[in-house]
């Protein structure tokens, strides 16, 4: 069954432009868009996603394998992939410390290949906008 964007929980409007080809989506006011299900859902309705980056404010812990993950709520975290920043972040792991970060999500496979839905997202850190 295919999902379409407006289903996707905490959504209150989403906004497409044919002109310059940009979306907006609007979360509700007491929503939660888990950007997983958003990807899957763009892909399942037949369009492909070239990339998507995320804005997020949360804590760095470490998963049942001790590795770094930023998690935006106590039942959504994302994987981090490590690069520079992230390893600046590491000191924070499991700290009450918030962290504001942009990161990329996702990027689409060089070529035509299709991602492989199953393989859980890695979050790229390319900017930590604020520490409290």
């Amino acid at each position: 069954m295919k999902q379409h964007l407006g289903r996707q929980s905490g959504v209150q409007k989403v906004d497409v432009s044919l002109i310059d080809g940009k979306v907006g989506v609007t979360p509700k006011e007491d929503g939660q868009i888990d950007p997983t299900q958003l990807l899957k859902a763009v892909y399942d309705s037949g369009v492909t996603v070239a990339e998507m980056d995320v804005t997020a404010r949360g804590k760095i812990v470490k998963d049942a394998a001790s590795n770094f993950a930023f998690q935006v709520s106590p039942n959504q975290s994302f994987a981090i992939a490590p690069n520079d920043l992230s390893k600046g972040l590491e000191a924070l792991a499991d700290s009450p410390a918030v962290v504001t970060i942009l990161g990329e999500l996702y990027r689409k496979p060089a070529g035509k290949k299709k991602p492989d839905a199953s393989a859980p997202l890695k979050l790229l850190i390319l900017e930590v906008q604020k520490r409290e």
